[in-house]
């Protein structure tokens, strides 16, 4: 009964999921012409607003394509590449290659986004590569699957803003927040350890249990998966040498590491002082470390760049769709103000949280940013959490894991893990879909039991 499920899902997204960009596009549509009636702006006064947008999120964007492209880099080191040869040979059959893909995925993107969603797709491909019998699209899927729990991990856009009270912190509370959020309030905190934890672990087992039998394994030929050894030639030339030299690098990253160290030092906690431009100088320095060459790195990060494509051309559209998402019309209220209103209007102080992480799922489809998240949100769900008297480390986390719930059926993120497997969006999305009802179950009820018992 559940396979058939699942093959319901995989052959109805395989036939309606368009193109990332088309899927960005409709969006664009939908968002416009809901606008009109909701915030009571006419037609020429959306188009401004989504012109006004369209460069608002070029600060984020560089940020995302440098963790995506850092984290991308430091996986294709050759000594990061190594262990992942190691980690494909440990599961033995196509059941338990599905649960272990989905586990260490997870596991990545906890510690950096970028660097998971790039680890899960190698790994996906290496043990496909070893293990003819497992099925492709789903161990792809399986690698894109971890990524839902991102958000919670330390390269959270969300609570690493909550971290600092820049201005643009505190404007997206609307006030709400006055004092710094620590990330031990937020991604240490038990309960959303635990529900990290849950969630890998149930995902992992609904994972395995998709793995399809006989004749209907979708499985690829290993000869297609063997990668072209790269030669490197001795270097002869002065400007060679100094290209080649692993002082160079070394240099860099004591620079580096003598920063960080004093860096932490003076933030009093490492906990208290992760931002998201520190996790990508960390991952900068390590993937300079482990290239050893500035050369090797400087190839690594050309190889990688290619992953960011989708990032650079579509955030532009979805800054566009946030703009007008935000901007308040004649009605005195905008498109994801009256889409948040409506899910604050019916909750208490109990549910709030799992209110306010459906209404991020629903914008999440629209703004599939965490920093635009954030900006949609925060102004709206902080104030209203705190009116109810919830912790704002709650709502912000609420926010985030809605954010990263819907990802599963937003093809957007699973770009740079189908560009490396070779498949596209419709091939994996189906069994995504079932990844995003089975984790916005467990998620909403960690919400309303969970996290009142533990926040």
């Amino acid at each position: 009964m559940f396979k058939k499920i699942t093959n319901g899902f995989v052959k109805l997204i395989q036939r309606f999921l368009p193109d990332a960009f088309v899927f960005c596009i409709i969006l664009t549509v939908i968002v416009f012409v809901a606008a009109i009636p909701v915030t009571g702006m006419n037609p020429m006064e959306v188009a401004d607003a989504w012109g006004s947008g369209v460069w608002g999120l070029l600060l984020f964007s560089m940020q995302m394509a440098l963790v995506l492209v850092l984290g991308s880099a430091l996986a294709n080191a050759p000594a990061v590449k190594r262990l992942i040869r190691r980690l494909s040979g440990i599961p033995k059959r196509p059941v338990g290659a599905i649960a272990f893909v989905t586990v260490v995925a997870a596991i990545c993107n906890f510690i950096n986004w970028g660097f998971g969603l790039i680890i899960g797709a190698l790994l996906a491909k290496e043990v496909a590569r070893r293990l003819p019998g497992v099925d492709y699209r789903l161990i792809i899927a399986a690698a894109y699957s971890g990524f839902v729990i991102w958000h919670s991990g330390i390269s959270g856009s969300i609570p690493l803003a909550m971290t600092t009270l820049t201005e643009g912190a505190v404007a997206n509370t609307d006030g709400a927040v006055t004092e710094a959020v620590p990330v031990a309030a937020t991604i240490f905190a038990p309960w959303n350890l635990i529900l990290v934890v849950v969630i890998v672990a149930v995902v992992a087992f609904v994972n395995a249990r998709m793995h399809p039998e006989g004749q209907n394994v979708v499985s690829i030929d290993p000869g297609l998966l063997a990668e072209e050894e790269v030669v490197v030639q001795e270097p002869s030339t002065p400007a060679e040498k100094l290209e080649n030299s692993w002082i160079l690098s070394a240099l860099i990253v004591l620079l580096g590491a003598v920063y960080l160290v004093y860096y932490f030092i003076h933030a009093g906690s490492i906990l208290n002082a992760l931002s998201l431009n520190i996790v990508n100088l960390i991952f900068l320095l390590l993937g300079i470390g482990f290239h050893k060459t500035p050369i090797g790195y400087v190839r690594a990060i050309t190889a990688s760049a290619a992953s960011a494509g989708g990032i650079i051309l579509q955030f532009p559209f979805y800054a566009g769709i946030q703009g007008i998402m935000t901007t308040v019309g004649a009605s005195g209220v905008s498109l994801a103000g009256a889409i948040s209103e409506a899910f604050v209007g019916i909750s208490t102080p109990r549910t709030f949280p799992v209110f306010c992480y459906l209404a991020a799922g629903i914008v999440n489809f629209f703004v599939p940013s965490g920093g635009g998240q954030w900006a949609v949100q925060g102004p709206i769900m902080m104030p209203a959490g705190l009116a109810l008297g919830v912790n704002p480390a709650v709502t912000g986390m609420a926010i985030a894991w809605g954010d990263a719930w819907t990802n599963m059926l937003q093809p957007f993120w699973a770009l740079p893990a189908l560009g490396i497997a070779g498949l596209g969006a419709r091939d994996i999305m189906g069994y995504c879909a079932i990844v995003l009802v089975v984790s916005g179950v467990i998620t909403a009820l960690g919400f309303l039991f969970l996290v009142p018992l533990l926040a």
